[in-house]
């Protein structure tokens, strides 16, 4: 792990030396162009946001949840929830077993 961070950190300097060789007013101009990219990807972006909120139909479908574990069965009946099944059946045994 020390290694990659040695690896990693030498990489950097490397870079920041590089960096540090290119003269003031290039360095001024690719950070211009940089934040110029940076500046019309955010303002396209803003723009397909619009686009998209204002081509809506602003309806909501509203659909019948599919169970994906019984895809293939298609019966009618609606498959009761055991827990539920089990907590009823204590209920009334312990309802019957009172005085």
């Amino acid at each position: 792990m020390k290694n990659l961070r040695t690896t990693i950190n030498n990489w950097f300097d490397k870079l920041d030396g590089q960096w540090r060789a290119i003269p003031v007013k290039k360095q001024h101009h690719y950070t211009l162009l940089l934040f110029a990219g940076y500046a019309l990807l955010s303002i396209i972006i803003l723009i397909k946001v619009c686009y998209d909120v204002a081509q809506s139909d602003n309806t909501l479908t509203i659909e019948h949840i599919e169970n994906p574990i019984n895809g293939q069965n298609k019966s009618s009946a609606s498959p009761q929830d055991s827990m539920t099944t089990i907590l009823k059946r204590k209920m009334y045994e312990t309802c019957m077993s009172c005085p």
